[in-house]
């Protein structure tokens, strides 16, 4: 398939594994000639310290330069302190209509905009559409704050149920490429 570059979730490595068990990943994606670009989504559930260091360490041991994840807004000034001092990216992902922290890509970018650089957005074009969101000018809008993408289509761009496969949907697909090509 051609298929370059890859993104785990803790159902590929679990955050607890052993240390064996990441660097075996490591080799696997090595032969088969991957690139790990990142992984998640990933829920920071505890504002703590360690609550947060755990998958970050997770992140660090698995080689991720990005990790999409998740949480309230209370805890991501946190996040971003782990971002600075390990120096891995972290996307937050948009999850519509149903998310009350983080519906629409601008309540992320709202959230970010002031935050380290390696705080951004992992726009999530379905969940985004159903928001309400423009979804073409959502990445020209968020401009180098787009550190991932989570790409789907539906067949009514209000109807969660409404999946299908890309291009046969009512997203404006080639316009957003169109976008991402121009934002390099």
């Amino acid at each position: 398939l051609g298929v370059k570059y890859i993104n785990f979730k803790s159902v590929h490595l679990d955050y607890d594994a052993p240390d064996a068990e990441f660097e075996a990943a490591k080799r696997e994606l090595a032969a088969a000639g991957l690139t790990l670009v990142g992984g998640g989504t990933i829920t920071f559930d505890k504002d703590t310290d360690e609550g947060v260091r755990r998958y970050f360490e997770y992140a660090k041991k698995a080689g991720m330069p990005v990790m999409v994840s998740t949480g309230t807004p209370e805890v991501m000034p946190r996040v971003e302190k782990f971002a600075k001092q390990y120096d891995i990216k972290v996307a937050i992902h948009n999850h519509g209509p149903e998310d009350k922290h983080f519906p629409s890509p601008y309540d992320v970018l709202k959230l970010v905009k002031t935050m380290d650089r390696r705080m951004g957005l992992c726009m999530d074009i379905g969940h985004s559409t159903r928001a309400g969101a423009d979804i073409v000018k959502a990445a020209a809008d968020a401009g180098p704050r787009l550190l991932d993408m989570h790409a789907k289509d539906l067949k009514d761009g209000t109807a969660k149920e409404s999946q299908c496969i890309v291009g046969e949907g009512v997203l404006p697909i080639a316009e957003l490429f169109r976008q991402l090509q121009k934002m390099k």
